[in-house]
């Protein structure tokens, strides 16, 4: 069987973070990734995690107390647009695009503010570093974002980074997927 999107996320993360760097969460939601992140560079790392929703903040602080990895993740009640005051070279970027799941689906990711965000976090990426982006299109501004965040990877210089697209193509409903950004060498 073939691994799902975010399976795949992880693991092209996890071949490339090392314990103590600096990772980011652009879109922290439910703090499923703040927690894989926190969890993978360990005390000595930092992760970085970003959502627009109090509701996100307050779910994922108590899921990562619990967990105990929380003094090492600085949330902010920001726009992952924000990606930009960082003076950081990250070694991993997460992006999830669409909605909080269990909040309200009104409010979602907008393709202006994404495609600023992204071009932020490919500054902020170190060489060899990845950033992925969860594409979830099936709900109302979610076409329009996932047709600008391909469109703009497309115009990515293959000489500075190489994109993956993985998805399944014979679903029958807008299937999530999943881009992946890698910072060449160079």
């Amino acid at each position: 069987m073939f691994p799902n999107v975010l399976e795949v996320a992880r693991t092209l993360i996890r071949e490339r973070v090392n314990e103590g760097e600096t990772v980011i969460d652009a879109t922290m939601g439910n703090g499923n990734d703040t927690l894989f992140l926190a969890q993978l560079v360990k005390e000595q790392g930092k992760v970085v995690a970003f959502d627009i929703q109090p509701l996100a903040i307050e779910k994922t602080r108590e899921r990562l107390e619990r967990e105990g990895v929380a003094n090492w993740v600085d949330m902010k009640l920001a726009s992952h647009e924000e990606i930009e005051k960082l003076e950081v070279k990250a070694g991993a970027i997460m992006f999830n695009l669409g909605y909080l799941p269990g909040g309200d689906k009104e409010i979602t990711t907008q393709a202006t503010s994404t495609i600023r965000a992204i071009q932020s976090g490919l500054n902020a990426l170190r060489p060899g570093g990845i950033m992925t982006v969860m594409i979830y299109w099936g709900h109302a501004a979610g076409e329009v974002e996932k047709d600008a965040v391909e469109s703009f990877c497309h115009e990515l210089s293959q000489l500075e980074f190489l994109v993956l697209k993985y998805q399944y193509i014979n679903q029958q409903n807008q299937a999530p997927f999943l881009l992946a950004i890698e910072r060449r060498l160079v």
